[in-house]
């Protein structure tokens, strides 16, 4: 059995450990945290993008907000889980570069705040672009289980180029037409 003095020390030592580690972990720099900073940042249209500050030294996500207006009377969101790299979130010119990874844009739409902002920004967006449609709002999606494949429509014969080859022949046929045969002897004519 430990003497009640020895037993006192050693709680005494782990606890002035325990509170020495968190002290020391309070001290970490606030560029090191991730502020969560969350605010409109416009792509090409006013609250089509929202700036999400998730990691360290303003680095997060640039979510691109689109809509869906194929139903009629109706706008929703359509979602990509491929956000932009947003760089420099926490300063005054923030800007976004490549693709930052899925699981980043999952960790981000997790947070309740995050979703609200983007619910906001999607109505917007949709009043801005389809006035008269009624907005539904769509949860964004959480996983990869969660992402739909967007169908785009198929591409008819009139979308498509024309082989070059056919071309070169019809324009070659218009500009140097073949020589007509000159009429036979003793052929007659009606």
């Amino acid at each position: 059995m430990i003497p009640a003095r020895q037993r006192q020390h050693v709680l005494a030592s782990g606890l002035a450990s325990v509170v020495g580690t968190a002290l020391l972990s309070a001290c970490v720099p606030a560029h090191r945290h991730p502020t969560w900073a969350i605010y409109p940042l416009q792509r090409r249209l006013p609250n089509d993008g929202l700036a999400v500050v998730s990691q360290p030294d303003g680095y997060g996500l640039h979510i691109w907000i689109d809509t869906d207006t194929r139903q009629s009377g109706s706008c929703k969101p359509r979602w990509s889980a491929d956000a932009a790299r947003l760089f420099n979130g926490n300063g005054t010119a923030p800007f976004s570069s490549g693709l930052a990874p899925r699981q980043e844009f999952f960790q981000a739409v997790a947070r309740q705040d995050v979703r609200r902002a983007l619910r906001q920004q999607s109505e917007a967006l949709c009043k801005q672009q389809s006035p008269r449609s009624s907005f539904s709002w769509l949860e964004p999606p959480r996983n990869a289980a969660e992402i739909k494949p967007e169908p785009y429509p198929l591409l008819e014969e009139a979308d498509l180029l024309s082989d070059p080859n056919d071309v070169l022949e019809q324009e070659e046929r218009l500009l140097n037409p073949a020589p007509t045969a000159p009429a036979q002897p003793g052929a007659s004519s009606d």
